[in-house]
């Protein structure tokens, strides 16, 4: 009974503690200083202002000064939804076209050029109603030829240049059902020079290198053909709506359509679209309101309005029995299942699937975390809400165990929302749910790009800010009968089922080489747009430097070094308890903590652990990696104590369960068996260990079926107990020092200070001419090129930085526009140098492709030539220079960031700020240093290259150019013939 007592004043404290009182979210109207009206909400954590522009658009602006950068979204409310019928993954050609400029931005002689994107206009609409193949090949070699000449008259990729100089980061765009959102991170004292090109870049719609464009968007269907996730989703979406167009527009298109498209219709859609009534502009940072709108009205408020179309989608019919849907592919074997609902955001469906959801799959102590992932009974499962505009989905997923059914899993998920609609869950878990999603939330808000996003969701959902403030209020009106009722009346055979089997996918699209003519790029070339905005000086930022000795304060209990950050923004907490030691010191430790995960201790059951934990609020998590071990703790200062005092009872206490570990060694060679499947994890897991290390790489250096079958579970529970017996350090981030140590002392076990074990050193083969290869069912090929280039030295990190900024990374790199811009030979390429997270290991230079098989020869010629000749254009080298500096001028490390970047720099051998030493360096940098840099530590012949892809389509010829070529077994790659 005292037991009870305890744990229910714990969790009342909790819900005080988060909800205070009920708050009122009320609209009020304000104006400012120069007469602009603007709204707030009451009690807005945010401290967001909205307003609406006279031609309709909105601004939301929010003040956030962690650092000298504003986080900017210009969303757009059309999407897919959008796309006519004949010309479906038009909004999202749209988005990337929205990156290649206007008559200002790029055009060097937009007279010329002009004429030119008007025939071949012209030539495209002939090539779509063209139906003899002959004919249309002969209507695109026209389009093909005249765009040679068109792109003379271009200064290619000048946006991403323009934004570069300015600072800017996350340079990006997608799309989606309902909306098109084109973000960048930019320094503050670079807003205006951001809302002079922003307004430019929406005034009009020049589609310049457009066909090269359209190859890169095919390239990124293909890599969807490929994505095992979308081929469910694709599958899923279609059954659940059969006639809107959320199931029946994807995204990226149909292939018909994308080899046909209409610039034509693409200037429509434009214009009816992107008007300033159907825009908004986000803005969260370190700002100034009143400047602010004022600065956004001079640039965007003479857009001008237009009427919208009056569009209504088909309602779908009510889904009254099962749809079974099967798709294949050579990945693992899983079943996705979603229950389709009529309300959309803001709807009363929305607030009880939100909860529901959380109700059987918090990730802690929901129903199919305790009664399926904690008992094991499938390798994974979960659920998460899917929240439309005009309709709501309740996703479930789930893996099976060796042995187990898709349809055992199916089942398995329908028994816990059967649990739900007879009320089989304690009422404590509604609130504390909720409770949970208001912690989440505090922590999101701290980061100005998650409070950006969440407002330009608000604006692309049509849901008011005071509505969405106001949503967990709502969620805390709903009671355990309301819920049980809903989910009885809306949990009944209204879903899909998708069995995601292991088999060929016979619906993959393979296409031909178009032959694209590749474009000479002029870097030398700046419109006369981008040299007035390259000229206004905005001046610098003053960098800030840590000092880490004194932001990081220490005290000592017991003998321990206690380090910690004060927290001034919040009463949350972390608590840290690292260990210098990790899987390549035991590699029994990463499987005790695996294992913990399942047990419980004298006084509770592993259920009763995790439910105890989430009542008082209060995360904990023990990890192991390969180096390092991590105990730690997390949530709300009032209940520390009793969180430490928890998890120190369950270290201390944990009790063996000798048939939870039979499960988990299932579980261990069934997610092995799967991870051989996975493409991802074959070429950035095997193919790049075994490159590396060779055969005694960590990869395959695993615990066999018979060693993990051998082992005695007392053992690993020994492993567990004696874990604080090692040296450790303790790292806080709160506000409650004396607190803590008051905890500590109380609670904590100190330990013996044992010495750990000593640690494996795998040891870095030599790179150069090998090629490694796997054989794998799919449209692209993916290849990196490998090489190891030397010691880590302090000396190349400017340089490293540099040339990754200027040569490999990025819109306006070298490679992506060599590669993707001028030959069309790959959606995705980057290089980079990759600086070790060890002093004791190397440095490696890497260049990546993926292209679809039969461009890949020319794909490589040409990733092979610019890593033995780095091509010299000041003008980008500059740009580049100037992008780096004002990144780390504006760049401001805070929080508990600080102790684990100072953690990863103590690794590195650096006890200080190396960014002082990096900004100096590139101050004075000059193109001619980083050419020596480029060939001193990346030219070179000795690439090992690793590729995966499908066999028959492989051009071996080509690859035994580049050295011995050797098909390697993903069971020899993973160790592992399970």
């Amino acid at each position: 009974m005292m037991k009870r007592l305890f744990i229910l004043s714990a969790f009342l404290f909790l819900s005080l503690a988060l909800r205070a009182e009920d708050k009122v979210y009320k609209v009020e109207k304000h104006t400012d200083a120069n007469g602009y009206s603007y709204e707030t909400v009451t009690n807005d954590p945010t401290g967001t202002r909205i307003y609406t522009l006279e031609n309709g658009l909105k601004v939301y602006l929010s003040k956030n000064e962690n650092a000298p950068r504003i986080q900017t979204y210009i969303p757009v409310r059309t999407g897919s939804n959008n796309d006519p019928v004949t010309n479906t993954g038009l909004a999202h050609y749209l988005e990337h076209m929205l990156f290649k400029g206007t008559s200002k931005v790029g055009a060097l002689d937009w007279g010329s050029e002009k004429e030119l994107l008007q025939q071949i206009s012209d030539l495209y609409e002939e090539h779509k109603a063209e139906q003899d193949l002959e004919k249309r090949k002969e209507i695109y070699k026209k389009i093909d030829s005249i765009s040679q000449i068109a792109a003379t008259y271009v200064a290619a990729n000048e946006y991403d240049k323009l934004m570069s100089s300015m600072g800017a980061s996350g340079t990006n765009a997608h799309t989606w059902y309902e909306e098109t959102v084109y973000q960048n991170n930019i320094p503050a004292n670079e807003l205006e020079r951001w809302l002079e090109l922003e307004s430019e870049r929406f005034s009009e719609l020049v589609l310049r290198l457009f066909h090269t464009e359209l190859e890169a968007v095919y390239e990124e269907f293909n890599r969807a053909q490929d994505n095992d996730f979308r081929l469910v989703h694709y599958a899923m979406i279609d059954a659940l709506f059969p006639n809107h167009p959320y199931g029946q527009q994807t995204t990226i298109g149909t292939s018909e359509h994308l080899k046909t498209p209409s610039m034509k219709a693409i200037h429509e859609y434009f214009g009816t679209y992107y008007v300033p009534n159907n825009m908004a502009i986000v803005l969260v940072g370190d700002i100034e309101f009143d400047k602010t709108i004022a600065l956004v009205d001079q640039y965007f408020g003479n857009f001008k309005s237009k009427p919208l179309p009056e569009k209504t989608f088909p309602r779908e019919e009510p889904i009254t029995e099962p749809i079974i849907k099967e798709v294949f592919s050579k990945e693992a074997e899983r079943m996705s299942m979603a229950f389709r609902f009529d309300g959309g955001t803001g709807s009363e469906d929305e607030k009880y699937v939100t909860l529901i959801d959380m109700i059987l799959a918090n990730g802690k102590a929901g129903l199919i975390d305790l009664n399926i992932n904690q008992a094991q009974k499938m390798l994974s499962a979960g659920c998460s809400p899917n929240i439309l505009k005009e309709y709501t989905y309740h996703s479930f997923n789930g893996m099976p165990k060796q042995g187990q059914t898709l349809e055992e899993v199916r089942d398995l998920l329908l028994e816990q929302i059967e649990k739900v609609k007879k009320g089989e869950f304690p009422e404590w878990l509604i609130e504390a749910t909720i409770n949970d999603m208001e912690l989440n939330a505090i922590r999101s808000i701290e980061k100005a790009n998650n409070v950006a996003s969440l407002l330009y969701s608000s604006y692309i959902q049509g849901v008011d800010w005071a509505n969405r403030l106001a949503f967990y209020q709502d969620l805390r009106k709903i009671s355990k009968d309301d819920i049980v009722k809903f989910a009885n009346e809306h949990y009944k055979d209204n879903y899909v089922i998708v069995y995601k089997r292991q088999g060929e996918n016979k619906n993959l699209v393979k296409v031909e080489n178009p032959g694209i003519t590749p474009i000479q790029i002029d870097r030398t070339k700046v419109s006369e747009f981008g040299t007035n905005l390259l000229a206004k000086q905005t001046g610098s930022l003053k960098p800030q430097f840590i000092d880490y000795k004194e932001k990081i304060k220490s005290t000592e209990l017991n003998g321990k070094k206690i380090e910690y950050i004060i927290n001034e923004d919040n009463d949350l907490f972390d608590l840290s308890i690292i260990f210098d030691m990790g899987s390549f010191n035991d590699k029994k430790l990463s499987l005790a903590v695996s294992y913990l995960e399942y047990l419980g201790t004298d006084k509770y059951t592993p259920e009763q652990i995790k439910q105890e934990f989430y009542k008082i609020g209060v995360s904990y998590s023990v990890s192991s990696g390969s180096e390092k071990s991590y105990i730690s703790l997390s949530g709300l200062k009032a209940n520390m104590s009793k969180g430490l005092d928890l998890l120190e009872h369950l270290l201390a206490n944990v009790q063996a369960e000798p048939e939870a570990y039979k499960e988990m060694v299932k579980n261990i060679l069934k997610s092995r068996k799967n991870a051989k499947t996975n493409k991802g994890y074959i070429l950035r897991g095997g193919l790049m260990n075994f490159a590396k290390y060779g055969e005694d790489s960590p990869l395959r250096d695993v615990l066999s079926r018979e060693e993990l079958q051998a082992i005695n579970p007392s053992e690993l529970v020994s492993i567990i107990e004696g874990l604080l017996n090692y040296k450790h350090r303790i790292f806080y981030y709160g506000n409650d020092v004396a607190g803590l140590k008051d905890a500590l002392q109380k609670y904590h076990n100190f330990g013996m200070n044992k010495e750990y074990p000593k640690a494996k050193k795998y040891t870095e083969v030599d790179t150069g001419n090998k090629v490694y290869f796997t054989d794998y069912d799919m449209v692209q090929a993916q290849l990196m090129m490998l090489r190891k280039a030397g010691e880590f030295s302090t000396k190349e990190m400017a340089l490293s930085s540099m040339f990754n900024q200027y040569f490999g990374a990025g819109l306006s790199s070298i490679v992506f526009q060599e590669i993707r811009e001028s030959k069309s030979l790959a959606y995705s390429a980057y290089a980079y140098y990759a600086i070790p997270g060890d002093k004791d290991d190397h440095t490696y230079v890497m260049a990546f492709i993926g292209t679809q098989a039969n461009k890949l020869p020319e794909a490589l010629d040409a990733m092979n030539e610019l890593m033995n000749d780095m091509p010299l254009a000041h003008k980008n080298f500059e740009a580049a220079k100037e992008s780096a500096l004002k990144q780390i001028e504006s760049q401001r490390i805070t929080r508990s960031s600080i102790f684990w970047n100072y953690e990863s720099l103590k690794k590195l051998g650096i006890d200080y700020d190396i960014r002082k030493d990096i900004y100096e360096e590139l101050k004075t940098m000059t193109l001619d240093d980083l050419q020596k840099f480029f060939k001193e530590a990346v030219k070179g012949d000795n690439y090992t290259l690793i590729l995966i892809g499908d066999k028959k389509t492989m051009p071996m010829e080509k690859l035994k150019e580049f050295g011995d070529v050797e098909e390697l077994d993903v069971d020899y790659l993973f160790n592992n013939k399970e």
